[in-house]
């Protein structure tokens, strides 16, 4: 396929020990060492009390990201178009779901019309177009461990086609019990990316990504050695060594292993 391109100007993190960029540079560009804690991502602030209040953790993360990462590009958030994805979806919802179906003496118990709308997949990316009032196209997408790619490569291909500014939003949380068995991710992380046209003014970095049909001789990871973790635990935190590249505002070049083959990513500031 042909090469890809973008110019990045907004970025946004929130993981264990990475509550949103500006806390988490310094970490990702090898400043300050990585401290692993527990941080769930707060309610957003976008959706009215009513809205917020039905939200869950899953939904809170992908909205914090795809907020922080458009209040970054300085971009009206209705402006963007989206790519949300996730491997897992809001496993949390799903999982209160199934239990309250299999509890004993369930029999005819009807499903909370609140928990099922919040279990279907685009609901994270719903509440978005719903809370910034955009009427644009949003593409909400899994893709099991290739989310991130995936979600990259579609982000970017919406770009090429319509020359608009694209909000890439991917996010994965761990699963409850007995699902985590099955699917263990070992911590809540989400990243966002507004990418815009090749040649934009201000942003953090350029970005070219090309698909190679065959595998990566080796698959990028952090340089921080103590972020590499996260990063295998979680399929969203692949982003990490995007993010590392732009915290340090350096040209790199990174493999994704995606399906059979590969993406190759190079990153310039």
């Amino acid at each position: 396929m042909s090469q890809l391109a973008a110019r990045i100007v907004g970025v946004s993190v929130w993981g264990p020990g990475l509550e949103g960029w500006t806390a988490s540079r310094p970490v990702l560009a090898s400043d300050a060492d990585y401290q692993p804690a527990d941080s769930p991502a707060p309610p957003p602030a976008i959706l009215s009390a009513n809205e917020r209040r039905r939200t869950g953790p899953v939904a809170r993360l992908a909205l914090t990201v795809a907020t922080d990462a458009a209040a970054m590009s300085g971009l009206p958030p209705a402006s963007l178009r989206a790519v949300f994805a996730s491997g897992n979806g809001d496993g949390v919802v799903v999982g209160s779901i199934l239990e309250d179906l299999t509890r004993e003496g369930s029999q005819g118990r009807l499903v909370s019309p609140t928990q099922f709308h919040n279990s279907v997949h685009n609901a994270a990316c719903g509440y978005w177009s719903i809370a910034v009032g955009s009427r644009l196209p949003t593409t909400c997408l899994a893709g099991h461990d290739f989310s991130w790619p995936a979600a990259l490569l579609v982000a970017l291909a919406e770009l090429a086609e319509h020359g608009e500014p694209v909000l890439l939003c991917v996010y994965d949380h761990p699963l409850p019990p007995p699902l985590h068995a099955k699917r263990p991710i070992i911590a809540p992380f989400g990243v966002g990316l507004v990418l815009a046209p090749p040649g934009t003014d201000g942003g953090l970095g350029d970005i070219a990504v090309r698909y190679i049909a065959e595998p990566a001789a080796k698959v990028g990871e952090p340089r921080q050695a103590a972020l590499r973790a996260l990063s295998q635990g979680n399929p969203a935190a692949q982003a990490l060594p995007l993010l590392e590249a732009l915290a340090r505002g350096e040209a790199d070049t990174l493999a994704l292993a995606y399906l059979d083959g590969r993406l190759d990513v190079i990153v310039t500031p």
